[in-house]
This record gives structure tokens, sequence and C-alpha cells, in this order.
């Protein structure tokens, strides 16, 4: 109960502050925000069109709790990504940003009400977004994941975000366990504009071993919008942005050789990008139809750092000494990801027999090509090359529906009747790397390994070429038989071609005591189907276990090697979604306060590294294996609670004199327990010519506190947004809980903490002249940090031996220091 008090006692106080002000200032119309600090265009109102399937519902009307988040919402911060931008206002969201995780570094996961990244389902004006083609494998939050790389949209694509925290399987397919995005795209037929922002971070770092000041991260940002006319009605924006990002350091001093310094680079990769997108819409006719569509491009050329080998270090790394005619003092191996993304959709709706009809059909693909830089295969000693070509990944996704709906009197009220269908087909691909990022050199030492050093190159084993599809139907029903009570109800079938059937429902109710007072509560089934790629993908990783790295193969559950190792089939993640609330408001204030309640069985997640001299033997025994000496697959088996509460107070006043106030307090506190986890595996092989068996945990405590505590359990967020003629300020204070990083050896002791801490946000802006408006600001104003990693915990347990870590990684504010940027716009 000591958690839920900041958030009543925040409620308590803005309620107080609204009536104490109403008395004295004139209030202005409730804003499209639920999250944030708003200014929206005022005929944008506060419609949404997530959770609903009916017409000119608001936010604060809906049987759900949705966060709308305006476009200068997302602008004005220091940050241009989606995710970041998103996690910064909305507490239920978090974006970690993770190092040293390979892929995941490039290609960061958000997560919401701290259930996995792939439980949260994303639209693109309401078609569903496909997956990227990452699994993200290593030790990150999401581990196991394939999800939607939220990154690929352009901020200046977007006239605002829709966020529904709730379950809606029933409504939208699977995925939709923690509830939905919805990413609305602009819409102009006129008008545009262009923003550059730059930014670096300058910063104090402090770790364990020693402080150092870091000037990196430079990063500059172009965007630009514009709308274009169609015939009489119709549009067509464009909108396009262009990225160049410098990486971060934030490792800490290593110390395994002198001189002592530091020699990761454990921090945010270096990326490049640019966005293309289109979204377009014209009458087709004069009997009220309309064509509609929309597209988008990106092109991602980002590269992170792998751990650093050291030549000649204490202890020992043979491959860095095998290599040190090439790289005489050791090298930190570079993992390059150029991601292609492709979306295109079209539809065409209207009125049919006065039923609402839409046609659609969309299409997306993301193309992953690895490289390993700066690295060498350790057996070919001075004849290694340098740099590898590791493979490709592959994921598309064609989904075709319609959807039709009516509205029609019911007694005093009107129901909405609603129904639709959606065929959806999915591939994924994998594609061998060049042989030497794989193999090894004849009659190379076996304590070098194989492959190239930091990301090895898929094997030709690993290749992968599989499809699926899945037929669904829905109904949607949302009756409001008279001005104070809502009521809902959703059932949706679908059917897979690869696991078989499943069917979800909801249920939901709202209810109006009095025009400033509303109840409202949901029940719902939801589930996830297994991804393709955790059916199928399969790889050779150099992972970090207990401070080596050791070479570990992923094999799917159903492959020999994953069945020998326990593997089974993979089914459906189900879960049941209880959710209640009440809904105040008054002039220009708001509050809601929303309580969830979510069960989900037969959870998947990657197992953990087996290894040890059976599952050594296991694995040599299959000449596929490429000599790797441990494994992990995919498993089904995980139960887990979670529960919390969603606090949004929002207060807007327009004064006489001192401007226009803007405020909003948001808080979640979440409770994750995971109530039961898969047995122990029995692997039996034959070593030294005897049969031998073990019984080897396949989910363990480092997994359980993973899903438990590595998103904060309570997250704060404060924004006041003032303005008075052509000067503007937003500062934002956000109040982060203690996140644990587990350790690997299973002792509570050795667990890695964040702390709890607050971080503060502030810009200024100025409108020069009419359509050239100036910004600067600070992210984490104070320049705070996580806690750091101590060399030694409590139990004297070597924590960070190498330095290769400063803060970490699970930090969900990150660990990069203060950022300063400014920003320059143009509007026409």
């Amino acid at each position: 109960m000591t958690t839920l008090r900041p958030l009543f006692a925040i409620a308590a106080s803005t309620l107080a502050l609204t009536y104490a002000g109403a008395a004295s200032a004139q209030a202005a119309p409730a804003d499209t925000q639920d999250a944030v600090a708003p200014e929206a265009p005022e005929d944008q109102g506060d419609i949404v069109v997530t959770g609903t399937r009916t017409a000119g519902r608001s936010r604060l009307d809906s049987t759900s709790p949705v966060d709308v988040l305006s476009a200068a919402t997302l602008q004005r911060q220091g940050t241009t990504e989606l995710g970041a931008s998103l996690a910064a206002v909305v507490p239920s969201i978090d974006f970690p940003r993770s190092s040293a995780v390979d892929g995941t570094d490039s290609i960061r996961p958000a997560t919401l009400r701290g259930l996995s990244p792939d439980q949260t389902l994303v639209l693109i004006n309401g078609v569903r977004a496909h997956t990227s083609a990452l699994l993200n494998t290593n030790g990150s939050v999401g581990r196991g994941s394939a999800a939607v790389d939220l990154n690929t949209i352009p901020s200046v694509a977007l006239d605002r975000i829709e966020v529904l925290r709730d379950g809606a399987a029933a409504q939208y397919g699977s995925d939709a366990i923690a509830g939905v995005v919805n990413l609305r795209l602009r819409e102009a037929r006129s008008g545009g504009g262009a923003t550059v922002t730059y930014g670096q971070y300058i910063t104090d770092v402090d770790t364990a071993r020693g402080s150092r000041n870091e000037h990196d991260g430079e990063t500059v940002t172009a965007s630009g919008w514009q709308g274009i006319a169609l015939g009489q009605d119709g549009f067509l924006t464009l909108s396009g942005e262009y990225l160049n990002r410098n990486p971060t350091s934030r490792g800490d001093f290593d110390p395994r050789k002198t001189p002592i310094r530091v020699r990761s680079r454990f921090g945010d990769p270096d990326v490049e990008q640019y966005s293309f997108y289109a979204n377009a819409g014209a009458p087709v006719g004069d009997n009220g139809w309309e064509l509609y569509g929309f597209g988008g491009y990106q092109h991602r050329d980002s590269t992170s750092a792998a751990t650093p080998r050291v030549v000649g270090g204490n202890p020992v790394n043979a491959s860095a000494d095998a290599l040190a005619s090439l790289y005489p003092d050791g090298f930190t191996p570079l993992i390059n990801v150029k991601s292609e993304d492709w979306t295109v959709a079209s539809g065409l709706r209207g009125e049919l027999s006065g039923w609402k009809v839409d046609l659609n059909l969309s299409y997306g693909r993301n193309q992953l090509t690895i490289n390993t830089l700066n690295s060498g295969n350790a057996t070919y000693g001075t004849n290694s090359q340098r740099n590898f070509y590791a493979g490709k990944l592959t994921y598309d996704q064609i989904v075709g529906g319609i959807d039709v709906s009516r509205e029609q009197p019911l007694g005093e009220g009107t129901i909405n009747i609603a129904w639709g269908a959606e065929y959806r087909r999915e591939g994924f691909k994998i594609g061998a790397g060049e042989p030497t990022s794989w193999n090894r050199a004849p009659n190379a030492d076996p304590a070098l390994g194989s492959g190239a050093q930091g990301f090895p190159g898929f094997l030709p084993s690993n290749r992968v070429n599989v499809h699926r599809d899945n037929v669904s139907g829905y109904l949607d029903i949302e009756a409001k038989p008279n001005d104070k009570l809502t009521l809902g109800v959703a059932v949706r079938g679908e059917s897979y071609s690869d696991f078989g059937e499943t069917a979800t429902g909801k249920l939901s109710a709202r209810y109006e005591f009095a025009p400033w007072i509303a109840v409202r509560g949901t029940a719902s089934t939801g589930f996830r189907a297994p991804s393709l790629q955790q059916q199928y993908f399969t790889s050779t990783a150099s992972v970090l276990t207990s401070g080596a790295i050791v070479e570990t193969g992923l094999f799917p559950s159903v492959s020999p090697v994953g069945i020998a190792l326990g593997g089974k089939p993979l089914r459906a993640e189900k879960a049941r979604n209880l959710s209640a609330g009440i809904v105040l408001k008054a002039g220009g204030f708001d509050l809601s306060v929303d309580a969830y309640h979510i069960k989900i069985r037969d959870q998947i997640a990657l197992s953990e590294n087996l290894g040890g001299p059976v599952v050594a033997a296991l694995l040599a025994a299959n000449p596929e294996t490429n000599n790797v000496t441990a494994g992990r697959f995919f498993l089904n088996g995980i139960r887990s609670t979670t529960k919390g509460i969603d606090v949004v107070a929002h207060y807007r006043t327009k004064t006489d004199t001192i401007g226009i106030f803007d405020l909003t307090v948001a808080g979640n506190v979440n409770d994750i327990k995971v109530t039961r986890a898969p047995a122990p595996a029995t692997i039996t092989a034959t070593v030294n010519g005897t049969p031998t068996s073990v019984v080897l945990p396949i989910f363990s405590r480092q997994r359980i506190i993973s899903f438990e505590q590595g998103t904060p359990r309570t997250k704060l967020v404060g924004t006041i947004d003032w303005s008075l003629g052509d000067l503007g300020v937003t500062g934002r204070a956000s109040y982060y809980g203690d996140v644990t990083q587990p350790s690997s050896n299973g002792f509570a002791e050795d667990d890695i903490h964040t702390g709890r801490h607050t971080i503060f946000d502030l810009e200024a802006r100025y409108q020069v002249i009419r359509n050239v408006n100036l910004a600067v600001g600070a992210n984490n104003l104070f320049d705070t940090y996580p806690d750091y990693v101590k060399v030694l915990s409590s139990r004297g347990t070597q924590l960070n031996s190498t330095g290769l870590v400063g803060f970490p990684y699970y930090s969900p504010f990150g660990f990069n220091g203060r950022y300063l940027y400014a920003r320059v716009g143009v509007t026409w």
C-alpha cells in the first residue's frame, strides 16, 4: 500500500489545485491528452478510434483507458526516437536503452505495463504493423521477443498516437494482451514544416573505478512534411526524416591490463538513417466512397559494440592473443545492422445499404543485414580477415481485411454493430553468412571457438524459409441504451495453419452517475500466437556468462537438438484481463484512476543457456551445432500475474495576464509475479563412453527476476506546459522506481540495482517571427545516472571484473547522462 500513497497524494493535490484555481481562471476545453501535456489543435478534440468502433467516442467516455499524445508533445523533447518519446510521457511504457546485447542495441523494444514487448499490438492508421525480423536473444529486457520496431516510423509523420491500456485481443487479434498502440498519420491538404535539431551529451561519468567527463552522442535530425491537395477534397501528406547519431561510451575502466583505461564502448550505437512516409485519401465518385493508402520506407545503418578482447590481459583471452598480429593491443568487435523496412497499405471505404464498409490490404517487410566488423576468426590467426558478412534476417507480412459497422437507434440511445474478417500471411527467413564468419581453420585449437569474434555468422544449417497463415473473424457490439450507460461485447475466432484455433472475448461497461463522475470496467480473454522467429530461429552466439564468453547455440524447440534438451511444440499464450476505473472531470480538470489484473499462462520464453559436460557431449554428437558447448530453446509453461494502477490527472487553465498553463501528473504502479515456472529438464548423453544424465533448470531465478523486476514497479511523470504569447516552456519530472538486473549465478546479493531516481527535462521555445520558432532544452538536466555497477557484491563476488559495463543496462531511463539540444523550426 505504501507505493500507492504518492499516486493518491498527487491526485488529491491536483484536485485541490483545480478547484482553488477555477474561481479565478478561465478553464479551457479538455485537451486531447491523457498522459501528457498537450497542445493539439482544438478541432482535433479528444475523439479516439482505438478500443471502440463507435464513431465520436471521446477518450474520457471510452470504456477502457486511452492515452492520446499529440504531435506537439512528441516534438517537445530532445529525442526524435518514437520509442523514447513515448516512454518519456506515458508512465506505463518503458523503453530501456540496452547495450552489448548484439542486434537489440540497434532495434530496441518497448514494454507496456511491464509485459513482454511482443504482448503489445501496434497499429498504423488502425492497420496491424509488422514486427521486426530481429529476435531478442541476449540478456536485455524483452529477452525472447520479436516486437514491432517503433523507431521505423518518424515522429514527423504522425498526427497523434493513441495508447489503449487494456487487453484487446478480441477486438484486434493476437499480441494485444497488454494493450494497443495506434499510430495515426498526419493528414493535410496544404501547409508544411521543417525542423532541424542538434544535440549532444555533456556529462560527468562516475563509475566504480573512476570518473571522467564525456562529450559524445552528437545527433543531427532534419525532418519535414508537406500537405498536397488531391482534387477538391483529397489529400496527400509527405513526410521525411534524416538522423545521424554518433555513439556514446559509458563503460568502466578495464583493469585487465595496464595502463588501466576504458576499453569498451558500452552505450548507444552509431546510427545513420533516413525515413519517408506518405499518407493519402481521396473521394471516389460522388457516392461518399473514399480510396485511401499510406506507405513508408526506412533505411537504418547502425553499429554497436561487443565485448572488448584484450591481448596479454589477466585473465588471458586466447582469441585476442591469436589475433595479436592484427590487433596488438586487442580489439572491440563491432556489430553492424543494416535495416530495410517497408510498409504499404491501401483501402476503400464507404457506405453500402446503411453499413459502413472498409476493405483494406497491407504489406510490411523488415530485412536485417548483419556484418561483424573490426573482428577476426581466431582460428585463422594472422591470415584472418577483419570484416565478415554474417547473414540476413527477413520477416514479411500480408494482411487483408474487411470491417463493417452500423449504428442504429436502440430505445432512447443507440447500438453500434461491427463485424469483420481478416487474412494474414507471415514469412520468416534466415540467410547464411560467408563461411569464414562461422567456420574454423583445419586443425585449429578448440579453445579458439569458431567464426567471427563478437557475432559469428549464421551457418548453412541455420537457413530458414517458413511461412504460415491465419484467418480470423470478429463481432463487436457497443450499445448506449441511454446517456448514462455504455455496454460492449466483442468475440473473435482465429485459425492458424501451424498450431490450430483459438477464441477470445471481451465485456466492457461504463456508467455515468453525473456529468462529472463515471465508472468503467472490462473483462476479457486474450492470446498471443508464438512468432515464427520463436518457432524457427536458430543461431550461434557469443554469450557472456558469469564473466566468460560461451559459444551458445539456439535451436528450434522441435529440432532434434531442441527435443533432446527438453523442447516441445510451442503453444499460444493465453491471458485473462480485468480492469476497473473511475473518471472525474470538471471544467479544465480531469482525473482517471484505473486498476488492472492480468493473468497469463503458457507464456513463451527463452530457456537458460544449458551447459556442462553432458550438454557439451550431446551437442558434439550433432555435426550441425558447429562445436558450440551450450544450448537453449524456446518453451511454454510460465504463468504470471500482473496487477497495478494507472492514475492520470490533467488540468488546463487560461489566464488573462500570465498565459496558459497545462499541468499533467500521471503514474503507474505495477507488480508482476511469476506463479509457475517450467520444471527442470533431464538431459542424457554419452560422456567418455558412459551414458550420463543430468538435471538442469531451464527457467532459473535470473529469468524470474527479469520478469518480475526488470521494469520499474513505480513510475511517476509530472509535466508543466506554459505559454504566453511567443514564449513557451515545458518542464517534466519523471520518477523511476528501482529496477533489478539479476545476477547470472542465482545469488540475490549479486543482483545489480538501478536505484530510485528522478529525471528532470526542460525546454524553452520562442516564436521569432510568424513562421520561425527556436527551442533549447535539456533532457536529464541534472545529469542523473542509475547506480553504477560495483566492483564487488556484498558477498565478495566480482560484478564487473572486465570494466565492460559501467551501469545496469536494465535502466529504464538509460545511462547516458545530460543531453543538451537546440531546435529550429519553420512552417508554411
